[in-house]
């Protein structure tokens, strides 16, 4: 009989601790995407109407973008092969980051790998240990790690609680502060008061760092996101956008005031110390501007597909949650129980996803609701009308 060693006892610990989330109903699962992403999908060998995915514009499949990515493979090959500061950083990359500081508005803008890459890269390289991070409560995960790792003192105020916040900024006495905050929040779907934090940071000498993952491409006058939605100009701000979401393609971008930027180029970790994305990726990214920019037609049909939903579906048990983005979240409750509304939606042939905790609090188990252009206003209401029966 073979023996218990040290490492046989190191993965039962691991399987055990697998099987208290398989009791729990915490248990992730992948299922196996056999399309290119969209509204309708083939998964698992099934086709779906899919309310998974953050192409809210639906652009990840877009032929334009498809050529776009074509061309830049013939120019620039498929892989960067070096870092930005080696010899990574192609015209491609250049030229875009060019025009998404034009497009927010702001002077200069920094391409990341990913939005992840840059939350963690602006904190590390701004912040130290003599220095505060003020961040809401339901903040994405990434702003958390990043605070963390910034090895600042980290204070987290109640979602959206203003007066709270205010009261941290007046009592540190830190050499810089930073406030963080999700611009849309991911998984409820409301919208930070942008003026407000800009107002605060000005009081108390602070910066605001938005994470516009979920707003850019989609709010404001041609999806120029969340300080155009709000007419907010201030050199307080540090803004973040991720480009696989409304934008249809990958990666991530800072944008700010020169000195910004070029600190983060002198010591943000996690964008010197990794190969830079294919530029073929940010040649399809500069078609994706234009026809973010050109795409009020979609942003409208979006906002008549969140109106229709919010009136079509009528909870009776279950909390909407107030949202007039395209995140949707639907308060089930317990895990198990967002589970199996997840998998009775499932059955037909509608796939919308089960978020449960660490990702949202407990007793706050949802299934989140993403909206996007692609989708048709029959179904959408199919969607509802499917919630309704289930209650």
């Amino acid at each position: 009989m073979k023996s218990e060693g040290p490492a046989t006892l190191l993965y039962a610990a691991l399987a055990s601790e697998l099987a208290e989330l398989e009791q729990r109903g915490l248990t992730r699962r992948r299922r196996v995407l056999e399309t290119p992403q969209g509204a309708r999908v083939a998964v698992d060998g099934r086709e779906f109407v899919s309310f998974c995915s953050n192409d809210y514009l639906g652009l990840a499949a877009h032929p334009e973008l498809i050529e776009a990515a074509r061309q830049g493979a013939a120019d620039f090959g498929v892989g960067a092969g070096a870092s930005h500061l080696i010899l990574g950083h192609a015209t491609a990359h250049e030229v875009l980051e060019q025009r998404l500081a034009s497009f927010t508005g702001l002077p200069r803008a920094l391409l990341f790998s990913t939005g992840y890459m840059a939350n963690i890269g602006v904190a590390t390289a701004l912040l130290g240990r003599e220095d505060a991070v003020f961040a809401d409560r339901l903040n994405h995960a990434s702003l958390n790690d990043a605070a963390l790792l910034a090895r600042a003192r980290f204070q987290r105020y109640p979602h959206l609680d203003l007066d709270a916040l205010a009261r941290l900024l007046a009592a540190s006495r830190a050499r810089r502060k930073l406030v963080v905050t999700d611009a849309v929040f991911s998984m409820d779907g409301d919208i930070a008061p942008v003026p407000d934090l800009v107002a605060l940071c000005e009081r108390y000498d602070a910066w605001l760092f938005l994470d516009d993952a979920h707003g850019f491409g989609v709010l404001g006058p041609e999806g120029r996101g969340v300080l155009a939605h709000f007419g907010i100009r201030s050199p307080r701000v540090i803004y973040m956008a991720t480009l696989g979401k409304a934008a249809g393609v990958f990666g991530a971008f800072v944008a700010g005031e020169t000195e910004v930027v070029e600190s983060l180029i002198q010591r943000a970790r996690t964008y010197i110390y990794t190969t830079a994305a294919p530029a073929m990726m940010s040649v399809a990214l500069q078609k994706s501007l234009d026809l973010i920019q050109g795409g009020e037609a979609r942003r409208q049909h979006l906002r008549a597909l969140i109106a229709r939903l919010r009136e079509r579906l009528q909870p009776e048990q279950w909390r909407l949650m107030p949202s007039q983005t395209a995140i949707q979240a639907l308060v089930i409750g317990s895990s198990g129980a967002a589970v199996a509304v997840s998998e009775a939606l499932a059955r037909e042939a509608l796939l919308v996803p089960a978020i449960r905790p660490p990702t949202v609090p407990q007793g706050t188990a949802r299934l989140r609701i993403s909206l996007s252009a692609a989708h048709t206003h029959e179904e959408v209401e199919r969607l509802a009308t499917a919630l309704n029966v289930l209650q």
